[in-house]
Parts: structure tokens; sequence; C-alpha cells
């Protein structure tokens, strides 16, 4: 194997390393242990999808009410529709995914839910050159919000990213992390409600452009950047007094994150579509989530302020 040579088994073990890191960081800030759910899936004469994965999951805990962080790893040999459709090149070839995706929901209406993907994605075909990427991405949900929390999380997402601006001579706007924080906003967006899901991060797909040692680092260092982004807020926010009411908003906003990931969301619908572990699929959901017909918050409030200063793109680094 020669440098830049793609190689899926080194990947996977970091994947598999970062999970436990990620797993470890969290269980210091909850107190409680995650479960773990080991799973495997056989090639049948129903479905050319063969492959497993290790799915943590923590329910009622002390700080987090639900969340999950999940490893997987599957091949194919027919691509869903969802994967060829931006790359029809790729059409009938074998295929092989891997990735960690989590979704942590702490109980706390101050504390933010956060989402984040690192994922290695290849297809092949015999005579010919593979096609392979890196996606992934990190983003943060508040529902009551705090100019310092974005700013902080916005921040440790550029740093990751900085070493990886080759062209950054040439002006910010050849640098990673203004084009992968306007990824984020586009791609975090529900046009049905014409909203923001939260106030971003950083998003990336079909990433290849460094050649493979330095896309991998750079997919490495957007997956080590998650536990410093976020266990220093959820931290801060965990023990705020709160009540019912602020649980009811938060319940409210969660409806958004569902419609979002069962609409939009084309990870969702990559799994669902390949015939993935549903389980493991839709662990991302919340435990409790609240629909209202029609209902706007009260000028002034708190509440206001998440739509009218927080669900809106905007430089939270330099103001």
């Amino acid at each position: 194997m020669t440098a830049n040579t793609p190689s899926a088994s080194v990947v996977k073990s970091y994947l598999l390393g970062l999970q436990e890191r990620i797993i470890a960081a969290l269980e210091v800030v909850d107190g409680k242990s995650f479960g773990a759910d080991h799973w495997e899936r056989a090639r049948s004469e129903n479905s050319s999808i063969s492959g497993g994965g290790i799915s943590r999951i923590i329910e009622e805990g002390n700080v987090l009410e639900r969340g999950g962080v999940g490893f997987s790893h599957v091949k194919g040999k027919n691509l869903p529709p969802s994967a060829a459709a931006n790359r029809p090149e790729i059409a009938g070839r074998e295929w092989e995914a891997m990735g960690v995706s989590l979704v942590i929901h702490p109980r706390n209406p101050y504390a933010p839910t956060v989402h984040m993907n690192v994922r290695f994605f290849t297809a092949t075909a015999e005579g010919q050159e593979p096609v392979w990427w890196f996606g992934g991405g990190i983003d943060l949900t508040p529902f009551y919000g705090f100019t310092e929390d974005a700013q902080h999380f916005h921040r440790t997402c550029r740093d990751a990213l900085t070493a990886f601006d080759v062209d950054a001579d040439k002006g910010t706007d050849n640098a990673l992390y203004p084009r992968f924080k306007k990824w984020c906003d586009t791609y975090f967006y529900l046009p049905h409600r014409k909203e923001q899901r939260g106030i971003g991060g950083i998003f990336f797909d079909d990433f290849h452009a460094l050649g493979f040692d330095q896309s991998f680092a750079m997919m490495q260092s957007v997956g080590d950047a998650f536990i410093p982004a976020y266990v220093p807020i959820l931290s801060k926010r965990k023990d705020i007094p709160y009540t019912e009411n602020e649980r009811d908003f938060q319940a409210y906003r969660r409806g958004r994150y569902v419609e979002f990931n069962l609409v939009y969301d084309r990870g969702t619908l990559f799994g669902l579509q390949s015939g993935g572990r549903t389980e493991s699929i839709l662990m991302s959901m919340p435990p409790v989530v609240k629909w209202r017909y029609s209902w706007e918050p009260a000028p002034g409030s708190a509440e206001a302020a998440l739509y009218s200063d927080f669900l809106v793109p905007k430089d939270w680094i330099n103001g």
C-alpha cells in the first residue's frame, strides 16, 4: 500500500477508538454508563447488505435523557438511490460504508442537543479505480441560546479545520471553515418551516480533494473536535434550574429535530433505503416530543429570542 491509497482498515480502527473516547467523556459528565448493543447482519437472498456495528445507548441518565453513539460498517452490491443520485458513475458498484454517528439529548432544556457524524465511503468495480470520499460534521441545536456557547462551538470547529486550509493564503473564501459552515447552514434547514434546525457548525460530504492521507486527517480532526466543542457546554448548562415551561418548549423544538431527520437527513434516508438496522438508524430520535398547531412564542420572551437571535445564519466567531 502506498501513501494516499485508501485503507478501510485504518479508518475503521480510528472510528472505533473515537467511539470509545467520546463515550468515556460523556460518562464522566453523566455518571451513568452507556449500554452496548453489538449487532451483525448477514447477507441473505433478499438483501445484498452485510455488516455490523456497535450501538452505544444511554437512556434516563443523570444528565442525558437519551443519547446514542453508534459505529457501523456495512457493505453491499447495489447502491441505494440516495447514495448514487449525485454520483451516477458509481451506480452498480459494490460499496462499503463505515462511520461514527451520535446524537445527544440532555434532559436540561438549557443544555443543547448535539449531532456529530464522521464517515468513509468507497465504491469499487473490477478494473477501475475506487471511488471514495469522507463526510461528516458537527452541529449544535440549543433550545435556549447562549452567545458564548455558540462562539465556543464555532471556534472549535474552525480550529479543527485550519491546518488543512491549503489555499488559505488566497483568501478566507478558500478556507475550509467558511465553506463547511455555509454548507451546514444550508443543509440543516427545514424548508417547510423556513427555519434553521439550530446554530449550525460544519458539514461536508464527498470530500477527497486532499488525497486520502490528508482527507482522512481532516476527518479525524473533525471527529476529535467533538469532545472539546461540546462537553464544556454540557458541563456548564446541565445544572441550571428550569421549570416545566422550559421543558415544554424543549419538547416542542425537539419536534423540529424529528421532522428534519425523517424528511431530509441523508444518513437516515441512506440507512432506511439500504435496508439498514432500524433501531440503530433511529437512535437519534428524542425521547419526549410535542407538536402544536400554529404556536408562536410570546414577544420578548427567551423562547422568541431563540428564533430571532440564534436560528439565523451568522458569523459567530467575528460577531
